[in-house]
């Protein structure tokens, strides 16, 4: 997943953070992006970040999101190891939300290395576009490697991601429109037992 850029007509070489990938179109994951990255995150032209690590964003860090207007989204949970510490499900459901909101696009999310708790998400938003399990797994895998963790994939397994498609479902419903076209749409109960729409 070494992707090194040159610029066309330069000297300059824009290097990816470590574990770089598209998820798909506007959005983006990697490990922790150093300042030799902040080239080619510009290329992006990120809107917002989505950072799982409970440290305070470093001061480079800050600079390089302010100075361009990327709004920062962090989500801190802990980067254990233990099969104890299990992974916080309320966390990653504010974090979906945050990924899922097309007005955050581009986005980055990213964590120390690009491989668990950026691919507990990334594995949780697949399920909430009906991907089956294996091709899940096999996705999670690809970053995390020889790292792979049982505990992460359980916890995939396992996410329910109804409650964010009902809660999807009741900002649809009750939203005004735009422009100049202001139907209203309703909200009714049993479209929410009952979900019809799969993808957002």
């Amino acid at each position: 997943m070494g992707l090194i850029l040159e610029v066309e007509g330069g000297d300059d070489i824009l290097v990816p953070p470590t574990n770089f990938s598209m998820v798909e179109d506007g959005i983006f994951r990697s490990g922790f992006p150093q300042p030799s990255h902040f080239g080619f995150l510009d290329t992006l032209h990120l809107r917002s970040v989505i950072y799982l690590c409970p440290e305070p964003y470093p001061e480079e860090n800050l600079e390089f999101v302010r100075s361009r207007n990327i709004r920062l989204f962090q989500f801190g949970i802990e980067g254990k190891t233990e099969p104890s510490v299990s992974i916080p499900k309320d966390t990653i459901m504010e974090a979906l939300k945050v990924l899922i909101d097309v007005r955050n696009h581009p986005v980055l999310i990213h964590c120390k290395r690009g491989k668990h708790r950026t691919g507990c998400l990334v594995g949780c938003l697949r399920k909430f576009q009906n991907w089956c399990l294996s091709s899940v797994f096999e996705e999670y895998q690809r970053f995390a490697g020889m790292k792979s963790r049982i505990m992460d994939m359980r916890f995939i397994e396992t996410f329910d991601v109804l409650c964010l498609r009902q809660c999807l479902y009741s900002i649809i419903y009750q939203y005004q429109g735009y422009g100049s076209n202001k139907r209203r749409l309703l909200y009714r109960e049993e479209k929410l037992q009952k979900p019809q729409i799969t993808s957002v």
